[in-house]
């Protein structure tokens, strides 16, 4: 039980690690129009609201997916957005740089509660209900989401494999999803059969994945006009 209890945390930890990158933008266009001296207090009090936000967002879900079929829609959410994180697209165009302190913080807290859906249902799936571990979750996202997602940023970037193990992390919280809903219990009741279903998702999806960025950077490089051409 210690096991699953602490692999669960990790799994937790490491999400809240690999889906801070969006926080770190968001923060940085709302922003980026006001002085330092109070871009630093927009990114407390936005982190703040942001943070309260998504706790009753993730205990609610957390409820929700006691409702017989929801672990299965919840789990295969999961596995589009495990496939859409390795894939490179800019999902921030929307967000604009406010004029004020409390504009700034309104921009960053209404916009992180439309697309923290991600961290929001991994967070809740990964706790498999349980509410300790939901909240140790959200108390690791707070130090994250106020100072660490920047650094986070230039980790990605710089190691671009941790986005493999967040993807695949995803993944297998959203397999688990699939294959703990109850009205699905009969069809895995083989152990081979539930971890082979959980591989399969994992490798399906950092394969989609990485194939779908592997045309996307082709695409791009196809884009760009040679010397010759000049």
């Amino acid at each position: 039980m210690e096991t699953e209890f602490f692999t669960a945390l990790l799994s937790i930890i490491v999400i809240d690690l690999v889906l801070a990158g969006d926080n770190a933008i968001l923060i940085g266009l709302a922003a980026r129009k006001l002085p330092k001296d109070q871009q630093k207090k927009v990114i407390l009090w936005g982190a703040v609201g942001a943070i309260i936000i998504r706790t009753i967002a993730t205990l609610l879900v957390v409820y929700l997916l006691e409702i017989p079929g929801l672990h299965l829609i919840g789990g295969i959410l999961l596995v589009w957005i495990a496939y859409k994180l390795l894939v490179e697209e800019d999902e921030h165009e929307d967000v604009k740089a406010a004029n004020s302190l409390w504009g700034a913080v309104k921009t960053i807290i209404i916009a992180d509660a439309l697309m923290g859906l991600d961290n929001v249902l991994a967070v809740a799936g990964a706790s498999q209900g349980d509410f300790l571990l939901v909240m140790i979750g959200l108390l690791v996202s707070i130090p994250v989401v106020m100072w660490g997602s920047t650094l986070i940023l230039r980790l990605i970037e710089r190691f671009p494999v941790i986005v493999m193990i967040g993807a695949g992390i995803l993944g297998w919280t959203a397999s688990k999803m699939i294959v703990g809903e109850p009205f699905l219990a009969d069809y895995f009741i083989s152990p081979y059969l539930k971890y082979g279903f959980e591989l399969v998702i994992v490798a399906g999806i950092l394969l989609a994945g990485t194939l779908k960025q592997r045309r996307i950077e082709r695409a791009k490089h196809n884009e760009i006009p040679s010397e010759d051409s000049l």
